[in-house]
């Protein structure tokens, strides 16, 4: 039975899952903890994906395996394959000027038409200018950068620092996948390369970039078959065997939405990145910084737990009488407003109920997922359905609600390690030379209930933030 390992490097842990490669059941698991902070040591990576291997059963056996991981972050080494300085985390905002100084260096629409996106805190590029204008000594020692599941690939081969690895520092062994290096604004999806121009202004000099491989290209490990890996938002679409038309709506501590499609996009307001996918197409992706927490603070406010908060959600009539919650707690990655907070308005008297802040609460946080719905259609992006994942997406009444406020079909799939499962899907895909159609199970596809008041009551209140004197 032929046996492939996915892995999943997230901020928080690296999961690793492994399944029969012909039917994709699951044969075995394993998981460690990664430090929290914004900055890491990429060597916790690599102490977490051993611990989480040897957890699941160890490489013996394993026939093919595949990294995901966070996307963005910096790992920069020198020529000994050494890493400088711990890596530069997404969610590290410092380098936000750096970002700024970018886009006035190149130009926004410059860059939107070479690299798919406009730059943010959150990409590679940034934290590059960052380096080179607050550590200049080290941005001078810098021979190549990558990411992280492109530096944890790099040494599960067998590469690293000389007395480490026992192939040693070959910087030219480092390797990536499109949707990975799309998200670093210095490479283009729609012309498959890097645009070492743009990677020279924001560090200084050119260096070294990991080798982009195509979807499900092979390269070879220590006894075992290595995929090219991918970013965590396409693993997850991967992992979901998400088609042209899916748009997956992803509710954890952040929002995603993203779609699969064959046609690259660029928007130039920055609303939508234009990244690739896992598969050779394109994944278009916004990212919102609220999503799962919102409904953890109202719940903490309402005193009750999640399954509570949903039921008494569902007591109310949608709109929530008129209640209607901005969930801009922390800032807001899309729109861009990181120094706005969360506002509650359009109560009264009659209003004011526990059933009423918990719909509003629910509908905030999916309004907000469903503004980055609409980004996509402006784009033509082809939209069929809305794929409901995360945490929050188990409880009933958020999918309920969604069906009310997407006006899409939605249908919610089985909790489940979606990265880490793309991961393992790929590592099939590599091993037999054919795209798994291992099934993906729902547990629930509530009837598609559009109530238009619930977007158009979000959208009046949200438009104050961007048109404040309105």
């Amino acid at each position: 039975m032929p046996r492939v390992m996915g892995v999943d490097s997230s901020t928080q842990s690296c999961k690793v899952i492994v399944r029969d490669a012909a039917t994709g059941e699951e044969l075995s698991a394993g998981r460690s903890a990664h430090p929290a902070g914004s900055e890491v040591d990429p060597e916790h990576w690599w102490v977490a994906l051993n611990a989480a291997i040897e957890q699941a059963g160890g490489l013996a056996g394993i026939d093919a395996v595949s990294i995901a991981g966070q996307q963005h972050g910096m790992v920069a080494l020198d020529s000994e394959g050494r890493v400088i300085r711990p890596a530069l985390l997404w969610n590290d905002t410092r380098s936000a000027e750096a970002a700024q100084d970018l886009i006035t260096e190149i130009g926004l629409a410059e860059l939107v038409r070479r690299t798919g996106s406009v730059p943010v805190a959150s990409f590679t590029a940034t934290k590059l200018r960052w380096l080179r204008d607050h550590e200049p000594d080290n941005a001078a020692r810098v021979a190549a950068v990558c990411l992280p599941h492109d530096w944890l690939t790099w040494r599960l081969r067998g590469y690293g620092p000389s007395g480490e690895a026992k192939l040693g520092p070959d910087l030219d062994e480092l390797i990536t996948d499109r949707s990975d290096a799309s998200g670093t604004s210095y490479f283009s999806a729609s012309a498959n390369a890097y645009d070492r121009q743009v990677l020279a202004i924001a560090l200084g000099h050119d260096a070294a970039l990991p080798r982009v491989l195509k979807p499900a290209e092979a390269i070879a490990g220590p006894g075992f078959l290595v995929g090219p890996g991918a970013g965590d938002n396409a693993s997850a679409a991967l992992g979901l065997d998400a088609r042209d038309g899916d748009t997956v709506v992803s509710l954890g501590t952040s929002g995603t939405v993203f779609a699969t499609t064959a046609t690259p996009s660029h928007d130039p307001s920055g609303y939508v990145a234009g990244f690739a996918d896992a598969t050779g197409g394109y994944l278009p992706l916004v990212c919102t910084l609220n999503a799962a927490r919102v409904l953890d603070s109202i719940a903490g406010l309402l005193g009750v737990d999640h399954d509570e908060l949903g039921r008494l959600a569902l007591q109310a009539a949608p709109g929530a009488g008129g209640a209607v919650l901005v969930p801009y707690f922390e800032g807001e990655r899309t729109p861009n407003l990181p120094s706005a907070t969360a506002s509650l308005v359009g109560l009264s008297l009659e209003s004011t109920t526990r059933p009423n802040l918990a719909r509003a609460a629910i509908e905030g946080m999916l309004c907000g997922l469903s503004a980055g719905v609409d980004a996509l259609r402006e784009l033509e992006v082809s939209l069929a359905r809305v794929m409901l994942i995360g945490g929050a997406a188990a409880n009933p009444a958020v999918a309920a609600i969604a069906a009310q406020v997407f006006d899409l079909p939605v249908v919610v799939p089985e909790p489940g390690e979606y990265v880490a499962d793309g991961a393992a899907r790929q590592a099939s895909w590599v091993l037999t030379g054919e795209r798994p159609t291992w099934p993906v199970r729902l547990t629930a596809a509530p009837l598609s209930d559009p109530r238009p008041i619930i977007a158009e009551q979000y959208r009046a209140a949200a438009s104050r933030y961007l048109n404040p004197g309105s």
